[in-house]
């Protein structure tokens, strides 16, 4: 079992010595997303990295998700982003499509210990031969539920697709109207409808070659449906249901608090900060992942999930490096944070947690990359299924069927022409 961990994780040889930096007085920005138990656990290891070197001072610049990207590209247009940055997988289509909108890593590989990671996750931040971020984890959908909702409504955790639709008037009548199986917010629906599409079609969404939608108005109108025949299942709340608990993460909402929404779809990375708004965290597990009869692939998003980047105009590139060094590779970065950013692809991060007992392969963060390891899962991962204009376009889409603005057949047909022209936008 840890064999295959290990190459889960991706990792390679033993770490790097820090290298020599300047004495005078440094201030270093680090901007980053994330939720409070992330935040707090961060700003606890920065601590931690000026006490051992106090020539360094990090200012921390965080906010939760909602804003963060274009705030980040705001800066970037205006050569005041953070000297370290937090950043998306597919940002670097959008902020680096020749390699250079971040400082090439190459150039830092002793200070940033880059022999802690193996060639294939560089490669996955690799644009043009510029190691353009350092990848911090792998990410992977998965469903996770309230277990204890689930058996409040007496129903064993769904295995099947039929048996995520089938729960939905169990808790209807069991619990009352308040109370669903699962929850999908915006970027979650793309993603488990493409998901649920490609088992049956093994197409992808995207045509790279074309650089044109690679489903078709039948693809589209069938994962429409299928959103719809949740929602009239009550398997999940509708665009208007959701709209009204306002902007923000749907697991700080009172229903996902109070388990009134009994499961979500969503990365096995954010495991931690779902499960600690629990009344009792460890009632959140993870459930099987569904396969449409006769699916040969799962469809699975499966991607490098965070990534530690430093800005091309940064004045302390070895600073900076020392800094995503010490919280990826350094007992007194790493053991603060733990697994808020998910399993470390640093071998030393690994090991450090696995020593301090923070990580084992019982835990659902680790497992559901185990439980991706064991799918189907040879589907290409595209990033422009986690671009914000289609994103945006897609969710009103769905919303347009939900307000009774579009039947799905009008929604198909708009979202067609419009997400044709991001995509050729996007990917010229």
């Amino acid at each position: 079992m840890k064999k295959s961990i290990l190459f889960l994780l991706a990792c390679c040889s033993f770490g790097a010595m820090p290298a020599a930096h300047s004495a005078d007085q440094v201030e270093l920005r680090f901007a980053w997303w994330g939720g409070k138990a992330r935040n707090q656990a961060t700003l606890k290891a920065l601590e931690a990295f000026e006490a051992k070197y106090p020539n360094i001072k990090v200012k921390a610049e965080y906010t939760g998700w909602d804003g963060f990207y274009s705030r980040l590209t705001t800066q970037i247009n205006s050569n005041t982003e953070a000297d370290v940055m937090q950043t998306n997988w597919n940002w670097l289509t959008l902020l680096s499509k020749t390699g250079d909108g971040f400082y090439d890593l190459n150039k830092l590989s002793q200070p940033i210990g880059l022999d802690q990671f193996s060639p294939s996750a560089l490669a996955s931040t690799t644009v043009n031969g510029k190691i353009n971020a350092i990848p911090v984890s792998a990410n992977v959908m998965l469903f996770y539920y309230n277990a204890a909702t689930w058996n409040k409504a007496g129903l064993a955790l769904p295995k099947t697709w039929e048996d995520l639709l089938k729960a939905g008037p169990v808790f209807k009548e069991k619990l009352g109207d308040n109370y669903f199986p699962m929850i999908l917010t915006e970027q979650d629906s793309l993603l488990l409808l493409n998901s649920y599409v490609y088992q049956g079609n093994q197409k992808p969404m995207v045509d790279e070659k074309t650089r044109k939608l690679g489903w078709s108005h039948a693809d589209l109108v069938e994962a429409f449906t299928f959103y719809r025949k949740m929602v009239d299942a009550h398997t999940i709340p509708d665009a208007r249901a959701m709209a009204s608990f306002g902007k923000g993460v749907a697991y700080e909402m009172k229903p996902w608090i109070n388990g009134e929404w009994g499961g979500i779809y969503n990365w096995n990375v954010m495991y931690t900060a779902e499960s600690q708004n629990l009344k009792n965290p460890s009632d959140l597990v993870m459930g099987d992942y569904p396969m449409r009869e006769g699916a040969k692939d799962a469809g699975q998003f499966n991607k490098t999930a965070l990534m530690f980047s430093v800005s091309k105009n940064t004045r302390h590139p070895q600073e900076a490096a020392m800094l995503i060094n010490f919280l990826m590779s350094e007992k007194e970065g790493v053991v603060p944070v733990g697994l808020e950013r998910g399993v470390p692809l640093s071998r030393a991060g690994e090991q450090i947690l696995r020593d301090a007992g923070q990580l084992k392969d019982s835990d659902p963060v680790l497992a559901g990359l185990m439980q991706s390891a064991s799918l189907p899962n040879k589907s290409t991962t595209l990033p422009y299924l986690e671009d914000p204009q289609l994103i945006a376009l897609f969710v009103a889409a769905l919303q347009n069927i939900d307000y009774g603005k579009a039947t799905i057949d009008e929604a198909a047909t708009t979202f067609e022409e419009r997400a044709n022209r991001i995509l050729r936008r996007i990917m010229r």
